[in-house]
C-alpha cells in the first residue's frame, strides 16, 4: 500500500515537472499542455481508485457485483430524471383515480399556478373545493353561469338557509328550480382562490351535487380540457 501511495506522488511530481519545463513550448510528450494535464488528472484518479480497490481486500467477484449494483442505481436515477415529466403525468392520473376530485397543484414555466383534475369514473370532472373554510365535493360545470350550492352544502358552509329568498329560476338536470342568490367569501381549488364569488343556493332536494360554475371559472385565465384531465390556470 505504501509503495502505491509513493507511486501516486511520483506520478504527480513527474507530471507537474514536465508541465513546468514545457510551459513555454506549449506541448508535453507530443500533447498540448491542456490535454496532458487532463490525462495526468484522470491517470491520478485511476491510480487512486486502484489503490482503494486493492486496499479494500475485496475479491474480484464481489467488486464486480458492487459495481453492477452502482451501475443499476445510476441507470435508474438517470431514467427517472429523463422521464420525469411523463412520470409526473402518470402520478397525477393515479392520484386522480384513487382520490377523485383531488386537485394537483403545479406551477408552469411562466410561473402561473395551475390546478389539474382527472375525470372521475362517472365521466365528469369532480373537484374538492374549499368554500368559506369548508371542503365540498363539486362537479365542474362550464354550462352553469354561477356556482350552485345544494341546500345541504349551503348549510355546511354556514349560510342561514332559513333567511334565503328563492326568487331566481335556474335550469337543472331535473328541470327548472328556484335559487337564492348569495355571495361566497372565498372559493379555492388547488390553491387558486377567488373572493366574493357570486353563487346560488337551490331549494332543498333540487340539486344532488353542488356545481362549480362560471362565476368562479370565468375569473381564470383559461380552463383547458385535455383528454381525461382539466387544467385550471390562475
Amino acid at each position: 500500500m505504501n509503495r502505491l501511495l509513493w507511486l501516486v506522488f511520483g506520478v504527480i511530481g513527474v507530471g507537474l515537472l514536465l508541465l513546468l519545463v514545457n510551459h513555454q513550448a506549449g506541448e508535453t510528450l507530443g500533447l498540448p499542455n491542456d490535454a496532458f494535464a487532463s490525462a495526468l488528472y484522470l491517470g491520478i484518479w485511476g491510480v487512486v481508485v486502484a489503490v482503494v480497490i486493492i486496499g479494500s481486500g475485496q475479491r474480484l467477484g464481489e467488486m464486480a457485483r458492487n459495481a453492477a449494483i452502482w451501475l443499476m442505481a445510476l441507470l435508474l436515477l438517470s431514467t427517472v430524471y429523463l422521464y420525469r415529466f411523463e412520470l409526473r403525468d402518470v402520478g397525477m392520473r393515479l392520484v386522480g383515480g384513487l382520490m377523485p376530485g383531488m386537485a394537483i397543484s403545479r406551477v408552469d414555466d411562466d410561473g402561473t399556478r395551475e390546478a389539474v383534475l382527472t375525470k372521475g369514473l362517472g365521466g365528469h370532472f369532480q373537484a374538492r373545493v374549499d368554500v368559506d373554510g369548508q371542503t365540498l365535493n363539486m362537479m365542474i360545470d362550464t354550462g352553469a353561469s354561477t356556482v350552485a350550492l345544494s341546500y345541504q352544502d349551503a348549510e355546511r358552509v354556514g349560510i342561514d338557509v332559513n333567511g334565503l329568498q328563492f326568487v331566481q329560476p335556474v335550469r337543472t338536470a331535473n328541470g327548472v328550480a328556484m335559487a337564492a342568490p348569495v355571495t361566497l367569501q372565498e372559493i379555492s381549488v388547488g390553491g387558486i382562490s377567488r373572493s366574493n364569488v357570486r353563487a346560488g343556493v337551490l331549494e332543498r332536494g333540487k340539486l344532488s351535487e353542488s356545481l362549480l360554475g362560471m362565476s368562479y371559472l370565468g375569473t381564470l385565465s383559461s380552463v383547458q380540457m385535455t383528454g381525461d384531465q382539466i387544467i385550471l390556470r390562475d
